[in-house]
């Protein structure tokens, strides 16, 4: 199977998320989280943003032990400096350099001409080659440029030296058969690509995300660029751990696996939670408080007869157990076992009462406990 890189863009574009200030030794934190999880490369920062930044890309190229640190940087002499030293202490380090390549960012944002942004593309990546291990290039706004003129852009960036090549979804716009084709056709113009890395950076702002990410594996590309519980810019990223797992699981549809250590999942996104004050839904996919919790009667059947009828995870993998909460919706089967489970013994007549009594205070849209049930039903 096809080994895919985890690129964990946490620590930068994830703290581009509104609110969120990690400090360099909050960073450091996640970023050991981050090593157990076993990422291939850590975006530690933007370097040039801010002092503070760059003491937090510094600090996480110092702390990490093995792997690759990523800053990034945008195609300016003074950027890429930067970036070159706060990774210093890095065991590996990469300058991900970017600049938008769609006609629109070119125009109004950038005051470029495609031939300007090709220049900068051939100077800055050059450059880049020179003051790191690794440079990967990023086209910005790919997904909404222009083939050709994208084409020409990877190839001016794999001749500087760029060893990654990235094609983001940076605004979240496009699907998943249309990312398929821009892979398809890019390639199929700038041959080159062959021999680089090819990576994917996708937004959820339609909640395409992972699908837009998924998509991307299955065109060619050999490294995904995510975030732990899927934090960034406006919607968020492409979420880590469900990309993670939908590769794990669906292996004989994608035919890849990555590095991952699924039993480190867990702890890391409740660590960045904590950190970014971020809260986890909780019926958020993997890592959601309801990601493994069975109410209805008829899926808890299921589940105590064959936990493979309405649970494609095992949550032991993850550090986890099934638990079958009880509610409204609960059956029989499951009240007798939570009963079981809580040392309760009855005679027949007395299950059906305390059964009758359960229904009765569920509906009554509160939670409820075998104790309420029964102090009510021995009342």
């Amino acid at each position: 199977m096809r080994r895919i890189k985890i690129f964990d863009t946490t620590l930068r574009d994830g703290e581009q998320s509104p609110g969120i200030a990690l400090r360099p030794d909050e960073k450091v934190v996640i970023a050991a989280a981050l090593e157990r999880l076993r990422v291939d490369v850590i975006e530690a920062g933007f370097a040039a943003s801010s002092p503070g930044d760059y003491e937090g890309v510094a600090a996480v190229a110092a702390a990490v032990t093995e792997g690759t640190v990523a800053s990034l940087a945008r195609t300016t002499e003074a950027d890429i400096d930067a970036a070159a030293f706060a990774l210093r202490p890095a065991p590996r380090s990469r300058i991900h350099v970017f600049v938008a390549t769609s006609a629109l960012h070119m125009e109004r944002k950038l005051g470029l001409t495609p031939d300007e942004v090709l220049e900068r593309v051939s100077w800055s990546v050059d450059y880049a080659r020179s003051r790191a291990d690794e440079v990967e290039f990023s086209a910005e706004d790919a997904t909404r440029s222009d083939r050709e003129f994208l084409a020409e852009v990877c190839r001016r960036a794999v001749e500087a030296g760029a060893t990654v090549v990235n094609l983001p979804d940076t605004v979240g716009y496009t699907t998943p058969p249309e990312y398929v084709q821009l892979f398809d056709d890019v390639r199929s113009l700038c041959p080159a690509l062959d021999h680089v890395e090819l990576s994917v950076h996708c937004h959820d702002d339609l909640g395409l995300a992972v699908a837009n990410s998924l998509a991307g594996v299955a065109a060619g590309a050999t490294q995904v660029e995510c975030t732990v519980n899927g934090i960034g810019e406006r919607a968020g990223n492409a979420a880590l751990e469900e990309v993670v797992m939908a590769l794990r699981v669906r292996a004989d549809v994608y035919r890849a696996e990555t590095g991952i250590d699924p039993g480190a999942i867990w702890q890391a996104s409740s660590l960045v939670s904590e950190l970014t004050g971020y809260a986890v839904q909780r019926n958020k996919a993997i890592v959601g408080a309801n990601a493994f919790a069975h109410e209805a009667g008829i899926h808890q059947d299921g589940l105590l007869k064959d936990v493979a009828t309405y649970q494609i995870i095992d949550p032991a993998e993850l550090g986890l157990a099934m638990t079958l909460p009880l509610g409204k919706h609960s059956g029989r089967h499951a009240f007798v076992r939570a009963c079981h489970d809580a040392g309760l013994r009855f005679e027949p007549g007395d299950l059906d009462a305390a059964f009758r009594r359960f229904k009765e205070l569920a509906d009554a849209g509160r939670p409820v406990s075998l104790a309420d049930v029964f102090e009510e039903v021995n009342a």
